[in-house]
């Protein structure tokens, strides 16, 4: 099995007004992929909401700048990280990630030998 980062982007001014109904919906769904990642015979191992890119540090260089390094309409709200067989089955599982009216973004993790 590989390793796989899904990164989940999504509308933050969407989350931001979300309501404690629909911050629980999401829950729901989010526990509801994490099975379906078992039935499908992958792994989940490790996962995390971000907090907004309002508090965001960017580091370029010398450099540190508050906030994200640039405007954009989707930001990354969070990731898994999942072991998957290849490619397509990592793909098949992130096609169920719950995200809104984002997207998600799956690469597979570089080994170092």
């Amino acid at each position: 099995m590989s390793e796989y980062m899904i990164l989940i982007y999504d509308n933050e001014a969407a989350l931001a007004s979300a309501t404690p109904e629909q911050w629980q919906e999401m829950a729901v769904a989010h526990d509801r992929f994490g099975k379906q990642v078992v039935e499908l015979g992958g792994k989940i191992n490790a996962g995390n909401a971000l907090q907004p890119t309002t508090t965001a540090t960017t580091i370029r260089r010398d450099t540190v700048t508050d906030g994200p390094f640039a405007e954009t309409k989707e930001a990354l709200g969070g990731y898994y990280v999942i072991e998957a067989r290849d490619l397509d089955h990592a793909l098949e599982i992130s096609k169920l990630v719950p995200m809104g009216d984002g997207c998600v973004e799956v690469r597979p993790i570089m080994v170092f030998e």
